[in-house]
């Protein structure tokens, strides 16, 4: 007999795009977009990056759908099943171990976030640039174990969630966080386009130049539209698993894939007219929003207007780190207390002492030269080992199985959530094509660019 946690779904249409939409808006979209696109030509960026984020994304993220719900369980199980062979569901285990990697070394930056949220509204992230510097300094001095401690922390708070189940507690906070989120950004999109000077921000981001554009610019834009959607996580998958039956799968891809380049382009205007009002080029990678982006607040606006605008940025930061954590936990979660006698509740417990492990070795490294693999500290062993092979795979293994291995029947039920939507003969050709050739290819670039093979 099945557990009752397997049978459960959304309850509510809107609850599947705020959950799925949280899973893939997150930290990333609000300083990796804006420091890649710096970096990277502007508008010229931003153009390939919705272009390609609309090939590559539907497709990709159609197939962990389609996988997801057809399987109707975690995601080892419904790899499974896609596959047709037990073989398969180590596809599955390596988004898993992703995922799970990835809510480790991820938590050390939402800890950072929690505490400058802190200090922000206790007034301490404002006062120069030195003192913004020794702030930072300050966190990642070697005998400062607060990164360590905010990093469990996290963990822990995403499990409090998480052990709440899917409809009470995933769906409940994707509702309150996702708007709020969008909340907040309007707000200081609003604070950052009244600024002197703002337009030439907005021109940068908008206004393309195609001069700028070159093969470096389009492998950027390639790894930058798979990186923001979370494909090959299991995250997809996973809460595909929770759809209901009469679901639309091609109008929810759309509408989350457009709320994630929504996202990422109200961060570019959140950050470029701030940064161009005083002068700041936003190119300065995961440092932008510790030290960068509280100078600019300071130089631009008056100290009580840079106080209101330096806790929300900080509030939008953590809730955006909050809603990828519940995402990343709940694939570890959902296979343990699917395919073990453990409860949910122990299952998450799992979860979050191995993350917690990975959380507080990631943050140590940092602190501390030379702790790590290879040259590099434990963080960036993590970020690279599941950037640039774990997720790349995954991805590539499961628009693979959609698109060659799946029955075509069945493949055809769940685009049409069994018969109920209509079957147009342009998107089932338009689909396999893209899963078939077009996104092997591309993903295929984006892992051999990542290995410096290309």
């Amino acid at each position: 007999m099945e557990k009752e946690q397997n049978k459960v779904t959304f309850a509510t249409r809107l609850g599947i795009i705020f959950a799925t939409a949280g899973s893939a808006v997150g930290l990333g979209n609000i300083w990796h977009f804006p420091t890649t696109c710096g970096q990277n030509g502007g508008a010229a960026f931003v153009l390939l990056y919705v272009i390609i984020t609309l090939l590559i994304g539907i497709p990709g993220m159609m197939g962990e759908f389609i996988i997801g719900r057809n399987g109707g369980k975690n995601a080892v199980s419904s790899y499974r099943k896609a596959g047709g062979k037990k073989v398969f569901g180590i596809i599955g285990a390596i988004g898993v171990l992703g995922g799970s990697l990835i809510l480790g070394f991820y938590s050390v930056i939402a800890g950072w976030c929690v505490y400058y949220f802190g200090l922000a509204l206790g007034d301490g992230v404002l006062g120069g640039q030195e003192h913004i510097n020794n702030t930072f300094a300050h966190l990642m001095a070697p005998d400062n174990y607060m990164p360590s401690i905010l990093s469990v922390a996290f963990i822990l708070l995403t499990q409090m969630i998480i052990v709440r189940g899917v409809r009470k507690g995933i769906e409940w906070a994707s509702k309150i966080m996702v708007p709020t989120l969008i909340m907040l950004l309007i707000l200081l999109i609003g604070a950052s386009c009244s600024l002197p000077n703002a337009f030439d921000g907005i021109r940068f981001l908008l206004n393309p130049d195609f001069t700028k554009l070159n093969a470096h610019v389009a492998f950027k834009a390639l790894g930058e539209a798979f990186f923001s959607l979370s494909l090959g996580t299991a995250c997809l998958c996973t809460y595909a698993s929770y759809f209901k039956e009469e679901t639309n799968l091609l109008r929810s891809t759309v509408e989350i894939t457009l709320i994630d380049v929504a996202v990422a382009m109200m961060a570019g205007l959140m950050i470029f007219p701030a940064a161009f009002s005083v002068n700041v080029e936003p190119d300065a990678g995961p440092s932008l929003v510790f030290m960068t982006m509280p100078n600019v607040f300071e130089q631009a606006f008056p100290h009580s207007v840079a106080y209101v605008v330096s806790v929300m940025f900080y509030l939008l930061l953590t809730i955006a780190a909050l809603t990828s954590t519940i995402s990343m936990h709940e694939i570890g979660t959902a296979v343990i207390s699917q395919e073990t006698p453990l409860s949910r509740s122990k299952a998450a417990w799992v979860v979050s002492a191995f993350c917690s492990v990975i959380g507080v070795l990631s943050a140590y490294s940092l602190s501390h030269k030379g702790i790590g693999l290879f040259g590099d500290s434990f963080f960036d062993n993590f970020d690279k080992l599941t950037a640039n092979i774990m997720l790349p795979l995954g991805a590539l293994c499961t628009i693979l199985i959609v698109g060659w291995v799946m029955p075509k029947e069945t493949v055809m039920a769940e685009l049409t959530s069994g018969g109920l939507y209509p079957r147009r003969a342009w998107v089932v050709k338009t689909f396999y094509f893209f899963s078939r050739i077009v996104c092997p290819i591309l993903i295929v670039c984006i892992f051999m660019n990542k290995l410096d093979i290309i």
